[in-house]
Parts: C-alpha cells; sequence; structure tokens
C-alpha cells in the first residue's frame, strides 16, 4: 500500500443489536487488518461471519440488544479496552454505537481513539425529525415531512395528504425495541395509513414523508471521513443501483460514480453542522426539480463503504485511522465504475427489479473491479459462515422485509 497505518494501534468494530449477518463490519476488519492493524470487534456469539475472519485477533462476544441502559454499555466497552491493553481506534457500524461514543466522550477518551465531535450532533443527525430541522436550517433539500404527536393528527394529515406517502420510524434508536414500522414503508392510501396508524400507540413515533416516484429519481450515495475541523480527508460518490427491499432497504448492488455536484453538498452541509467523524449520506436526486434530496445521514461507518477506494488504497476507515494515529492522509481519486455487490440479497433485488423494469442511468455499462461484500480469496470463513447462517434464517428474514415493503402499496426510500 502507499501508505503505512500505525501497527502499534489497533481497531475495535462496535456495534449493539442483534444481527450477526452484517458485511460492514467484516470490510472493516478486512480493511484495516489488510494494512496490518490488529484488528478486534464486538460479535454476538463466536460464530458470527466477522468472528471468522482471519484478520481478527480477538472477537468479544457480547450479545446486546441495542436498548440496555447507556452507563452498562460503556462500562463494557471500558471492561473490552482493559482486556485489550492498549488504545485502540473505535469503528462503530450502527447508529447506537455512534452515539454512544459521542455522548460519553470524556469516559471513552484515553483508552479508545475517536474523531472529536459535538455530543448531541450524531442522535440528532440519526433522527428523522432532526436531520429534517437540520436541512432546513442549512438550506438543504429534503422530502416534506410531518411529525404527528398523536391519531388525530395522523388522521388531519391524511385528510389533506397527497398519496403515496412513505412511513419511517422517528429515531433511528426504537427500530428494534418498539419499531412503529419494520423498514421504510410506503402507503398508498388514506385508509392503508390509518389502518397502520391504529397499532402506533398515543405517541406514534413515525415520519410521514413525502413520496419521490422511483420513476422520477435516482438514489446516490456518499461516504466520507472528516477531520476535527470538518475539512473530507476522504469523500466519496456512487449511485445505488438495487437494495433489498426493492427501493427502500440495504444496498444490494451499487457504483463509484463521479459526482463534483453532490461531493460539494455534502462537504458544504458537514463543515455548517460541524460534524467530523465518518459518514455515510442517502440522497435521491428528484428529476422533478433537478435537486438532490437528502434522506438520511448516518454518522457512522456505512455497510456498503467498502465500496469506495482511491487509487491511493484509502477508503473511509483507513482515513479515520490514519487521521486519529497523526500519520498523513494520501490524496487520491476514487475509483469510478467499480462496483459493489452484496451477495445474498443481490440475487432477490435484481429478480423483483427486473420485473419492475427500473434502470438507474447513471450507471456504467461495464465496471472497471468487483468488490463483493462476503467473499474474499484471501479471507473465505466469513462467506462460508454467512452461507451457514443465511439459508433458513436468512431466506425468511428476506421474504419478511419483502412482505413488510409490499404492506400498504409498496416501498420507497432508501437505507444504508
Amino acid at each position: 500500500m502507499p501508505f503505512e497505518a500505525d501497527p502499534d494501534v489497533p481497531g475495535l468494530v462496535v456495534k449493539f443489536g442483534d444481527y450477526p449477518l452484517h458485511h460492514g463490519g467484516v470490510g472493516a476488519i478486512r480493511s484495516l487488518g489488510r494494512a496490518g492493524v490488529p484488528m478486534y470487534a464486538v460479535t454476538e456469539d463466536p460464530y458470527t461471519p466477522a468472528a471468522s475472519s482471519r484478520y481478527l485477533r480477538r472477537a468479544f462476544v457480547w450479545p446486546t440488544s441495542g436498548a440496555e441502559d447507556a452507563d452498562r454499555l460503556v462500562e463494557g466497552l471500558l471492561r473490552i479496552a482493559r482486556r485489550i491493553g492498549r488504545p485502540a481506534v473505535l469503528v462503530p457500524t450502527d447508529e447506537e454505537a455512534a452515539v454512544l461514543i459521542a455522548e460519553h466522550q470524556g469516559a471513552l477518551a484515553g483508552p479508545f481513539l475517536f474523531p472529536p465531535v459535538e455530543p448531541g450532533l450524531p442522535r440528532r443527525l440519526a433522527s428523522k425529525q432532526g436531520l429534517h430541522e437540520l436541512c432546513a436550517e442549512h438550506g438543504v433539500p429534503s422530502p416534506a415531512a410531518a411529525f404527528p404527536g398523536s391519531y388525530d393528527e395522523i388522521a388531519a394529515f391524511a385528510e389533506t395528504a397527497r398519496f403515496p406517502v412513505v412511513v419511517k420510524n422517528r429515531e433511528a434508536f426504537v427500530r428494534r425495541s418498539r419499531p412503529a414500522v419494520h423498514g421504510t414503508t410506503r402507503v398508498a392510501t388514506r385508509a392503508g395509513l390509518l389502518s397502520l396508524a391504529r397499532d402506533w400507540g398515543e405517541r406514534p413515533g413515525v415520519i410521514l414523508q413525502e413520496y419521490l416516484p422511483r420513476e422520477q429519481a435516482e438514489d446516490w450515495i456518499v461516504h466520507a471521513y472528516f477531520d476535527r475541523d470538518s475539512t473530507p480527508l476522504a469523500l466519496f460518490t456512487g449511485v445505488k443501483v438495487r437494495s433489498w427491499p426493492p427501493h427502500a432497504g440495504m444496498t444490494a448492488n451499487a457504483y463509484v460514480v463521479d459526482n463534483p455536484e453532490l461531493a460539494d453538498l455534502a462537504a458544504r452541509f458537514v463543515k455548517e453542522i460541524g460534524f467530523t467523524g465518518i459518514a455515510d449520506l442517502d440522497l435521491r436526486f428528484d428529476r422533478r426539480d433537478g435537486r438532490y434530496k437528502l434522506l438520511d445521514f448516518n454518522p457512522r461507518v456505512g455497510a456498503q463503504f467498502r465500496l469506495f477506494e482511491s487509487e491511493a488504497g484509502v477508503d473511509v476507515v483507513r482515513a479515520m485511522h490514519l487521521d486519529l494515529t497523526g500519520r498523513r492522509v494520501p490524496e487520491g481519486e476514487q475509483r469510478a465504475g467499480h462496483r459493489y455487490v452484496v451477495e445474498n440479497i443481490d440475487l432477490p433485488a435484481w429478480l423483483a427489479y427486473r420485473r419492475s423494469g427500473y434502470t438507474t442511468p447513471h450507471a456504467p455499462a461495464r465496471a472497471s473491479g468487483t468488490e463483493l461484500a462476503w467473499l474474499a480469496g484471501d479471507d473465505p470463513m466469513p462467506f462460508l459462515t454467512m452461507l451457514a447462517r443465511f439459508v433458513r434464517p436468512g431466506a425468511r428474514h428476506l421474504y419478511q422485509l419483502w412482505r413488510t415493503s409490499r404492506r400498504g402499496g409498496g416501498p420507497s426510500g432508501t437505507g444504508a
């Protein structure tokens, strides 16, 4: 590699919740491990794909739900730090971990290295309402949205709303404990919305969002690492070709595509809000008005981050480790035309998109190279472990996601 990572500073991949088939964590372990960095990870059990990577020095088995008391999670991380025995760079791969680190920097600093950030900012960015408000404050386009506080407010909204509408959980932190919907859901009619809303209780934790028709839109992604001055040391743009559930969920297939306008929009917004660290942004280009509309700002490593690597061999995880260890992050153009495929979800996504006839105009006709989420010649065990765990429960989970996306009329939106 054209750079040297510090082998004396290990990395710790952190996520909270029970979802062992997470390719983003595997990607982070491989990325830094290949650069000579000793890698550790928090895993649900000893048999997760991440735990089987040849680049992992040790898996710390710690079953969590993502809804534990913050003090308990902080103490757990500090116990892991003592077992590692030297300061480690924290690599959060979900919102719960990113928010915990930001809000408990004082307790975690020293045993761990992480970008300093305004403590309340990651929670606000991960919140659909918080992000919508930040977009309004800084003139960044986003879909029109409502945040009802009761069933009566939902009924009033339904009287004048233009259907279909998109329903999402308002806060990222209730998606596992008490979700109103199991993923981004398109609701086609007033009756369908009111039927769903009856199950949401007195204080519905949802956002009702303008539907951006997929026939008039394109899904774009930005992954970046910003230093303590909110300056991008690595910034990449790409287009999402397929997701699962279709048009609504996790990236299944994407390409690196140069988009200076989108890069400038993301860099300006981050500079104005003062964010530091790794960010994963989802935007939808609305052909009706020619604007990029920000749907999600994930203040952590995105699952598909390995799509992006510069000609200097830098991705966002490597950029963070280099920066936090006082090393220069080499410059380099992104690998335009490179493709990323998540093997276990791209096949059903391909079948669904083929039936719908949807295509992505900006996707290259041929990939310049392909990065697979799971299979790697130098590290085959995560792929084999994924297959062993995926066949029955994974297929059932995909079916449930598909059924959820169909309820009320079909899917919309994006996901990390």
